[in-house]
C-alpha cells in the first residue's frame, strides 16, 4: 500500500507495535528497519507490518474531539475494534538530573561550575539521545560520531541482554530531552533496562550527582484515551464524571468546574497522554524520595566518597584529594569528582583539544568526551545571523580578534567595576499550559518551542546588550587572561528547557533580564524570526489585552497588545564579585520566587463583565546588595522589617515589563539631569522620615539643578508619581491603592546610579509591546 509521511511521533507508536510486547521482536529487525524508512520517506510499507501502520492511522484519527468517544458503550466498541490498540502495550520513560543546584554550585569556583553544568548538559543533550542514535548536528560532526558510537556500546556493554538494547531504540522515540530531563516512548520489554541506563549514566560520568528515572508499560490506546481499567466495564469515563463531578475526590483529580458547560471539554483533556505523564511524575517523585521500585535497583543509597582525618580533603572540603596540581591556577589538591568538573571546566572554546599534561600525569582513564560550551553555541549563533553579530562585535564582526573566557568571577568583575549580577530566570504557566496539550505530538511541539524561544530570547539579549570587554586591573601573575586580552562578559551557567542561570556585569543586568522575557513572548508570538528556527505552536491568547495599564502602577497609557499564553519570571542579584556563590544563588532563587508570586498577585476581576483577568505577562524582582552583612535572613524579611515603616514602603520590585523599562527610563533621566550623589543619598535617607519630608528635600534639590528639570518631570514624576485623587504629583512616592500604602522607587534608582549604564548616552530602548503597536 502506497503511505504518507507519518509524524515522528506515530512513527514510533508504530515502531513499537511492531517490535511486539517481548523482548524478542515479532518480526526481523531488518523489516522494521524497511518499515521506519518507508513511513518516513512516505512509500510502500512491508506487506507484515501494514496492518500494524493502518492500526496507528486510526490513532490518529483519535486527535479530532469528535472521534472521542462520549460513553462507555462508545469506548468500549473503540476498543474491540481496534483490538491492536488495546492488546498491545508501549513503554514511556521518564528520567533526569535531580538536585542539580546541589551538584553545580557544590564548589566556588567558576570553572568547577562551569564544568558541573557542562558535564550535566553533555549527559542531557548527547549521552541520552545517543541511546536512541541521536548524533547532534555540528561542525564537529565526525568527533560526534565517534563519541555516540562510543556511548551506545557502552550501553550494550552494561546491559548485555539479546536482542541488544540500542536495536530497539531510534530518535523517533524520544518526546523531549532537554532542561535536564528526557520523555522517550520504548518497546515495552526495554522499559526497566532505559530507565536503569539513565540513572547509571549519570552515576557513573559524574560519581555524585543524583539522578531518577521510572517506566511503565501502558496500552497504545491510551496514549490518546488517558488511563483505562483492565475490565474496560469498570473505567470512570464521561456519564459517571457528569454525575459525580462536584465530589471532593473528582474534584483534586479533574478540577473544580463553575460551568456545567464546560464538563465535556474538562474531561477530554484530563483523558489524554497527559494523564500518563501525570502518573510517571507521581512515580518520579516517589522513587526520588527513596521508595522501592519493583525489579529496580534502588537508589536509596547515594554515591558516598569515604573521607580519613589523615588524609588532605579537595578544595570543596568534601572528598579525599586524590592529586595535586601544579599546572592550574591556585595549585588545588582535587578530588575525583572534581577533577572531572575541572577537566571539562577548562575546555577549550571549541570543545576540541588535546588532553591537557595534568590531566594526562594523574593516570585516569575518564574521558570527557567533546562537550560544545554554551558560549561556542552563542558564536554559533552570531555567524547565522549577521545582524546579531554586528551589533555584539561591532568594528570587529569582520576581523573578530582572539576574545577569551573569563576564568573566575574575578575577570569577570574586572570589566564590570568590581560588581557582577546573577540572572534566574523561569517560565510562567506551564504546568497550566502543559494540562492542555492532549497528544505526544503536541508535546514534543511544545517542548522543541519552549527551548528555542529561551535560548535564543538569551542569545540576543548577551549580543544587544553586551560586547567583548578589554580587561583591566589584573594582577595575578598565575592568571591565564592578561590587561588588554579581550573577554566575553558574561556566563552561561545553564539553558535548560525554560530555566535560565546566567552570570552578567551589573552595569546591563537589568536591560538583559528585561529583554530575555519580551524576546522570549516575542519569539513564541513569531514577532521575532531566528534564522532557521520555527515556532510550531500557537500560544497567542485569543482576546487583546484592552487595559494593560490596570496591571502597570505607572500612569504613562500603553494601547492593548497581544498576550502570549507564556511568559517569564526573573530574580536578579547585583553584588560584589566576591559574594560566595552558593550565598548568592540562594539569594537570587528568593528573588526569582519572589517574582513569580508578583505575578499570580496581578489578577483580578473585572465587576463589569463578572470575569477574572489574568496577567500573562513577564515579573523581574531586583536587588543590588553592596554588602554581603546586609540580609541576615532572607530578602522578603529584610524588606518587612528595615524597608517597611507603618503605611510607607521604601522599596517598590517586583516589576511587570513594562514597569521595569519605565523604571530603566527613570534612571537614566537621573544620570542625564547629573543629579549630585550627595543628593541622592540625602533624600534616600528622608524617605524614612515620612513622605512630606521626603517630598520637600526631593522638590528642593530637583528645582536647583542647572540641567535636566524636565527631563526628570518626564520621565519620572510624571510616569510614577501622579496623584490618584488630583493632577498634582507625589514625587518620590506613588499610592498603592490595593495595598493602601505609599511606595518608591527612589531608593532602588539610587542603588542603581552607579551601577547602570546606558550605550553611547541614549535612553533606553521602548519596550516591545510599545514598538509592535
Amino acid at each position: 500500500m502506497n503511505t504518507m509521511e507519518l509524524h515522528p511521533i506515530s512513527i514510533a507508536i508504530a515502531w513499537c507495535l511492531a517490535w511486539g510486547n517481548k523482548r524478542q521482536p515479532q518480526f526481523d529487525i531488518t523489516v522494521l528497519q524497511e518499515m521506519r524508512e518507508a513511513l518516513k520517506t512516505g512509500e510502500k510499507v512491508p506487506e507484515e507490518v501494514s496492518s500494524l501502520v493502518d492500526a496507528v492511522r486510526e490513532l490518529e484519527k483519535l486527535e479530532n474531539p469528535e472521534k472521542f468517544p462520549k460513553t462507555l458503550d462508545d469506548l468500549k466498541q473503540l476498543t474491540e475494534k481496534h483490538s491492536i490498540l488495546w492488546e498491545s502495550k508501549i513503554g514511556l520513560v521518564y528520567g533526569g538530573a535531580t538536585k542539580i543546584k546541589q551538584y553545580v554550585f557544590e564548589e566556588s569556583k567558576l570553572p568547577d561550575i562551569r564544568g558541573a553544568s557542562g558535564l550535566l548538559d553533555r549527559i542531557n543533550l548527547v549521552d541520552l539521545p545517543a541511546f536512541f542514535n541521536i548524533i547532534p548536528e555540528s561542525i564537529h560532526q565526525n568527533y560526534y560520531n565517534v563519541q555516540c558510537s562510543k556511548i551506545r556500546m557502552w550501553l550494550n556493554y552494561n546491559f548485555p541482554n539479546e536482542p541488544n538494547l540500542t536495536d530497539g531504540l531510534i530518535p523517533e522515540l524520544i518526546i523531549y530531552s532537554t532542561g535536564g530531563n528526557i520523555l522517550a516512548f520504548c518497546p515495552a520489554a526495554f522499559v526497566d533496562d532505559l530507565a536503569n541506563a539513565i540513572e547509571k549514566r549519570y552515576t557513573e560520568e559524574t560519581l555524585t550527582a543524583n539522578s531518577c528515572a521510572v517506566g511503565e508499560n501502558f496500552r497504545v490506546i491510551e496514549t490518546r484515551l488517558g488511563l483505562l481499567k483492565d475490565n474496560i466495564e469498570e473505567t470512570f469515563w464521561l456519564e459517571k464524571y457528569q454525575k459525580q463531578h462536584q465530589n471532593t475526590i473528582v474534584e483534586a483529580c479533574f478540577g473544580k468546574i463553575n460551568d456545567f458547560s464546560e464538563i465535556e471539554n474538562t474531561f477530554k483533556k484530563h483523558k489524554s497522554f497527559n494523564e500518563l505523564t501525570t502518573k510517571l511524575a507521581i512515580r518520579f517523585n516517589q522513587r526520588r524520595s527513596g521508595n522501592k521500585t519493583e525489579n529496580r535497583p534502588t537508589r536509596r543509597y547515594p554515591s558516598m566518597f569515604e573521607t580519613h582525618p589523615y588524609l588532605r580533603r579537595d578544595e570543596g572540603d568534601k572528598r579525599s584529594a586524590i592529586a595535586y596540581i601544579n599546572e592550574l591556577t591556585g595549585q588545588p589538591y582535587l578530588s575525583e569528582t572534581l577533577i572531572r568538573k575541572r577537566r571539562v571546566g577548562d575546555r577549550a572554546k571549541t570543545g576540541i583539544s588535546e588532553i591537557p599534561k595534568w590531566y594526562q600525569d594523574i593516570g585516569l582513564n575518564w574521558d570527557a568526551g567533546i562537550i560544545e560550551s554554551w558560549l561556542d553555541k552563542f558564536e554559533e549563533f552570531l555567524t547565522k545571523n549577521s545582524e546579531q553579530s554586528q551589533v555584539y562585535y561591532g568594528n570587529n564582526s569582520t576581523q573578530k580578534p582572539e576574545i577569551k573566557i573569563p576564568q573566575s568571577l574575578t575577570e569577570l568583575s574586572k570589566v564590570s567595576n568590581g560588581y557582577i549580577a546573577y540572572i534566574y530566570a523561569d517560565g510562567n504557566n506551564m504546568g497550566g499550559f502543559i494540562q492542555n496539550i492532549r497528544t505526544p505530538e503536541k508535546y514534543k511541539e511544545f517542548s522543541e518551542d519552549v527551548e528555542n524561544a529561551t535560548k535564543y530570547a538569551v542569545y540576543q539579549a548577551l549580543a544587544e546588550n553586551l560586547h567583548p570587554r578589554e580587561m583591566k586591573g589584573i594582577t595575578e601573575p598565575e592568571s591565564k587572561t592578561k590587561n588588554g586580552y579581550l573577554i566575553h562578559p558574561f556566563e552561561i551557567i545553564t539553558i535548560g528547557g525554560d530555566d535560565i542561570l546566567l552570570i552578567v556585569p551589573a552595569d546591563k543586568a537589568l536591560q538583559i533580564a528585561k529583554m530575555i522575557g519580551e524576546q522570549f513572548e516575542n519569539i513564541l508570538l513569531k514577532k521575532t524570526e531566528i534564522s532557521g528556527v520555527q515556532i510550531k505552536g500557537d500560544y497567542k491568547v485569543k482576546e487583546k489585552l484592552h487595559e494593560p495599564n490596570k496591571f502597570n502602577r505607572f500612569s504613562e497609557k500603553i494601547s492593548e497588545h497581544d498576550q502570549c499564553k507564556l511568559s517569564m519570571s526573573t530574580g536578579v542579584l547585583i553584588t560584589a564579585y566576591n559574594t560566595p556563590i552558593y550565598y548568592a544563588e540562594k539569594l537570587v532563587t528568593q528573588l526569582l520566587k519572589s517574582a513569580k508570586k508578583y505575578a499570580k498577585t496581578l489578577n483580578y476581576t473585572d465587576e463589569t463583565k463578572n470575569e477574572k483577568i489574568t496577567y500573562y505577562g513577564g515579573t523581574v524582582d531586583f536587588f543590588t546588595m553592596k554588602s554581603v552583612t546586609m540580609i541576615s535572613s532572607n530578602i522578603e524579611d529584610f524588606r518587612k522589617q528595615a524597608l517597611t515603616i507603618d503605611k510607607l514602603k521604601l522599596y517598590a520590585a517586583p516589576y511587570t515589563l513594562p514597569e521595569l523599562d519605565k523604571f530603566l527610563k527613570s534612571i537614566h533621566a537621573l544620570q542625564e539631569a547629573e543629579f549630585p550623589r550627595s543628593q541622592l543619598y540625602q533624600i534616600r535617607s528622608f524617605l524614612e522620615r515620612g513622605r512630606r519630608t521626603a517630598s520637600l528635600n526631593y522638590y528642593y534639590f530637583r528645582c536647583r539643578l542647572n540641567k535636566g528639570q524636565s527631563t526628570l518631570q518626564s520621565d519620572f514624576e510624571k510616569i510614577w508619581c501622579q496623584a490618584k485623587t488630583n493632577p498634582g504629583k507625589i514625587a518620590p512616592w506613588m499610592y498603592d491603592i490595593k495595598e493602601e500604602k505609599y511606595e518608591t522607587i527612589w531608593r532602588e534608582m539610587v542603588d542603581l546610579f552607579d551601577l547602570i549604564k546606558f550605550s553611547d548616552s541614549k535612553s533606553p530602548e521602548p519596550s516591545q509591546q510599545e514598538t509592535s503597536l
